[in-house]
């Protein structure tokens, strides 16, 4: 999807739906364009066959741990997800991204901002996110994707939760850098939501294969 403000959805329909509605088409425009069946998607990412459907046709927003796996299966930078045209970072430049310029996407928990979705090869992956408080959350499973991450609060408070230790709360202010590797999840606590900047990395330091081609 392209990057854009926070304002751009249309009217009639709700942000998150026509976020899962533009990434399902995108994908499945990526998978047909390189001739990739739902089985060798599957094989790659290690998802079931019915998850990449589901998110295809637009039924399911996808956490970051599965919208990466499905980059990595489709053989592509992750920003490809995002949006369909770009340009590759290369030693020297700048990209700067004006206020309101991101790849949107809503989850049942979190709401991703993805931060120069236009740009591929990035040793980094920046977003910035809006979480729900805890008690309105509805989680399956722990999220885990190879690599390293930063999260640190913007405002509010917020819950972490990362496999094997105690549960950890972050103030506004304070960041929190880990092995994204194990299992982890994040939440608001209390009644209101929070604000959080995240960076991730993939475990060669490459945002996708882009970076290397």
């Amino acid at each position: 999807m392209a990057a854009r403000s926070g304002g751009s959805s249309s009217p009639d329909t709700p942000p998150a739906e026509q976020g899962r509605a533009e990434l399902g088409q995108r994908i499945r425009q990526l998978r047909e364009a390189r001739g990739l069946t739902l089985q060798t998607i599957a094989d790659r990412s290690g998802l079931a066959i019915s998850t990449i459907s589901k998110i295809e046709r637009g039924l399911m927003a996808p956490t970051y741990d599965r919208f990466s796996g499905l980059a990595r299966g489709l053989g592509v930078d992750v920003t490809h997800l995002f949006s369909p045209g770009g340009r590759r970072f290369e030693a020297g430049t700048v990209a700067l991204a004006r206020a309101g310029e991101f790849g949107f996407l809503e989850t049942e928990n979190y709401a991703y901002e993805m931060l120069f979705p236009d740009v591929r090869g990035k040793a980094m992956i920046p977003m910035c996110g809006t979480l729900k408080p805890l008690q309105k959350m509805s989680f399956e499973r722990m999220v885990n994707h190879p690599g390293e991450e930063f999260l640190m609060v913007m405002s509010g408070r917020v819950v972490v939760q990362l496999e094997g230790r105690e549960e950890i709360v972050l103030d506004t202010g304070d960041s929190l850098y880990f092995d994204s590797g194990r299992g982890h999840l994040y939440a608001a606590e209390g009644d209101e939501g929070a604000r959080i900047l995240v960076v991730c990395t993939a475990p060669d330091g490459a945002a996708g294969p882009d970076r290397a081609a």
